[in-house]
């Protein structure tokens, strides 16, 4: 009977243990929502890109995950600001990272290789 009561207690800790432990964020957002609420309001696209280029490198120094949509948000300034090339790049970024957004960046690359 005793070990049993042990044991419980024991299971108990863990679990309070475990779920006490910090974890880390799964993505890294940074500017990315500030930026997303810029382009609706009309701001400077190529702020809006040296801010989202700027976090991503933050989050590669840092080992962070990008969320997803930031590569395809990128990806569609860099088309709207006339460099077709890296917003295709950063397209197929968004797909590779995110395969599950293939539908969605597939339409966007036969939309602007159509341009």
């Amino acid at each position: 009977m005793k070990s049993k009561t042990t044991l419980s207690a024991l299971g108990l800790a863990a679990l309070l243990v475990g779920c006490a432990a910090p974890q880390k964020p799964l993505y890294q957002w940074e500017s990315y929502q500030a930026q997303v609420y810029d382009y609706f309001k009309d701001g400077s696209k190529e702020a809006q890109i040296a801010a989202l280029e700027k976090d991503l490198e933050k989050m590669r120094a840092k080992g962070n995950v990008a969320p997803p949509g930031m590569r395809a948000h990128l990806g569609m300034l860099y088309v709207a600001a006339g460099n077709d090339s890296k917003g295709i790049e950063q397209l197929v970024a968004e797909k590779t990272q995110y395969p599950e957004s293939t539908a969605y960046v597939d339409f966007l690359l036969k939309k602007y290789q159509k341009q």
